[in-house]
């Protein structure tokens, strides 16, 4: 080797055994695995939050209309959804993405083949797009389509004699933390029912006559 080249190939030597940067290196490869993971940990942790915020605001919109003990009204009505509203306040555009559906749930008073449960009324909030998975009011009126009531299959309830039963369905399209990319498009869906506390008035008031556009009606 010729002594000009010396320097140059001691240099070379220096290079290949270096590993101050080796750190770097494998963070960067490592760096878009852990974002990944990262990411896919945050939204987990969102819908899994979810789920439990719409399956809480299911109770509570049908525990507060049980609780109306005289007779209840549509001013009582839309107190019900504004507390609802509240407390999806966290959910990312809740109410443009959510559908609630309050069902008064009743004994149809027919008899024989015709006996079952029926609607009395049903309202509505939110400016999701779902219909119920259940019925709508006036549903059973006459016959027996909700014999065995309103709810899952294997888990369906029914209403007393005498009383009535406030059946709430939560719809809410997911909205995710991050991307839909992860999961993909997610309806998220609940239940719940409580049995009216003292009320013997099942029928719907409008005590204030409030007008078509502040009753919370289910669209036709």
């Amino acid at each position: 080797m010729k002594p000009t080249h010396l320097p140059l190939a001691r240099w070379a030597r220096r290079l290949r055994d270096d590993q101050s940067g080796l750190a770097l290196i494998e963070f960067a490869y490592s760096l878009p695995v852990l974002m990944v993971l990262s990411m896919g940990g945050l939204e987990i942790a969102n819908l899994a939050t979810a789920h439990m915020r719409v399956s809480q605001i299911a109770m509570l919109v049908a525990d507060n209309a049980s609780r109306e003990r005289t007779s209840i009204d549509e001013a009582d009505i839309n107190e019900i959804f504004t507390g609802a509203e509240l407390a999806g306040a966290n959910l990312k555009d809740f109410k443009a993405n959510t559908r609630i559906f309050l069902s008064d749930l009743e004994p149809n008073t027919q008899t024989g083949t015709k006996a079952g449960q029926y609607i009395r009324w049903q309202r509505c909030w939110g400016g999701g797009t779902f219909t119920s998975t259940y019925g709508k009011a006036g549903d059973g009126t006459s016959d027996a389509t909700l014999a065995d009531g309103l709810g899952p299959t294997g888990t369906k309830i029914k209403s007393g004699s005498g009383t009535a039963v406030m059946f709430v369905e939560v719809a809410y399209t997911y909205q995710p933390l991050v991307s839909n990319s992860i999961f993909g498009t997610k309806v998220i869906r609940y239940t719940s029912a409580f049995n009216v506390r003292e009320r013997t008035d099942q029928a719907m008031k409008n005590a204030g006559s409030l007008p078509n556009s502040q009753i919370a009606s289910c669209p036709a």
